[in-house]
């Protein structure tokens, strides 16, 4: 357990000097709250484009981040014969995996920590159709995060302390005080009450961004074991994309014809024959009680034992292989909930648990095929 805490330190306190990382959390979180100064002429929908915005800021930045520093943390090490002085001691190979990871899982909860700071100032400062933007919030988290660069230089120039970890130390802590200021801060020149309090909905949301960011971090892990930081960042980018596209590439695949396409506008662009296009719509013109031409979840549950015994000896009830690639590559879209702020609504709590049981299982199974993989690996 010592080695663990040891190397999962280690890599963390790297991954903090590194000043690709200090670039862009500050840039990020600095331009999240420019975009709460931006006017979008929005007819009133301007809070929600910057929460948006910041959201999907966090998102971009979070994930080049995570694969840059996984990819870096092992494959350079590797590359560089500082994982061979390592694993020369009593140390296994399995612990200075997982301990890497830890490292970079610290380090994105600092990345995701200071842009949600940035992120909850922007959504009470954001410019309205009622007032404009808070100019005053703006001037002091942006001089927050200059004093923390002013400090991290003296730090640097007379402590002679490493300037980047200090700088990023000073930005988490004047940036928590930055936002306790603005939240109590009063917006005097909006003129409804909705537009004053600060949106502390977007934590779960940033929660579940984390998420994204943990899992690209353990398959970034798994490809540093074998290439370099470039094919690394190449891979993860296109499992990125290809995750974002898969409900549309193997989602109706995997799923149960009933479920997929429950009416009958969705069914006219169903994978099927014409016999098993056929065959659903008159399964859904059997159960659709109220005439709306689609089958909501009561009416898909009162679909009978004989219709579905029949749709699924035609072979409408999901193909292995899209059911097998379904399941493998992780859904993108799970963590990306801003749209679920709309008109004054919550993400549950219990969904929260429930994407990071699935992030945990998901990464036993990923640093298990990372350990495999670093087992092999030949180190010279």
């Amino acid at each position: 357990m010592r080695q663990l805490l040891t190397i999962a330190w280690n890599a963390f306190t790297e991954l903090m000097r590194q000043p690709v990382f200090l670039l862009l959390m500050t840039s990020s979180s600095v331009f999240s709250i420019f975009l709460a100064c931006t006017p979008y002429f929005g007819f009133g929908e301007d809070p929600k484009l910057v929460k948006d915005s910041v959201l999907a800021t966090l998102l971009l930045v979070g994930l080049f981040c995570a694969v840059i520093s996984a990819s870096s943390s092992v494959a350079h090490e590797i590359m560089s014969g500082t994982a061979l002085a390592v694993l020369s001691k009593p140390v296994g190979r399995m612990v200075f995996l997982l301990g890497k990871y830890i490292g970079l899982a610290l380090t994105l909860v600092v990345l995701t920590y200071v842009n949600l700071m940035s992120a909850l100032i922007a959504s009470k400062i954001a410019f309205t159709a009622y007032g404009d933007a808070d100019k005053t919030a703006l001037f002091l988290f942006t001089g927050a995060v200059a004093l923390a660069f002013l400090i991290g230089g003296f730090s640097n120039y007379f402590l002679n302390r490493n300037f980047t970890s200090d700088t990023v130390a000073f930005v988490v802590i004047l940036s928590t005080l930055a936002f306790f200021v603005v939240s109590q801060k009063a917006r005097v020149d909006a003129m409804f009450e909705d537009h004053i309090d600060t949106d502390y909905r977007l934590i779960p949301a940033a929660l579940l961004i984390l998420c994204a960011f943990l899992l690209l971090a353990g398959i970034a892990l798994v490809c540093s074991t074998r290439i370099g930081v470039i094919p690394s960042l190449t891979v993860c980018s296109l499992l990125f994309l290809l995750g974002l596209m898969s409900d549309f590439l193997f989602g109706r695949w995997a799923e149960p014809a009933w479920i997929a396409f429950p009416s009958h506008k969705s069914l006219q662009s169903a994978p099927f024959t014409s016999e098993q296009k056929k065959l659903l719509s008159s399964v859904i013109e059997a159960v659709d009680l109220d005439d709306d031409k689609q089958m909501d979840a009561s009416e898909i549950k009162s679909i009978r034992f004989e219709d579905l015994q029949l749709m699924r000896e035609a072979g409408m009830d999901g193909r292995w292989w899209a059911k097998a690639i379904y399941a493998v590559v992780p859904n993108w879209q799970l963590f990306w909930l801003a749209d679920a702020l709309e008109n004054e609504k919550v993400i549950p709590w219990s969904y929260v648990r429930r994407a990071y049981a699935y992030v945990i299982f998901y990464l036993g199974a990923i640093m298990s095929l990372a350990v495999m993989s670093f087992e092999t690996r030949e180190l010279n």
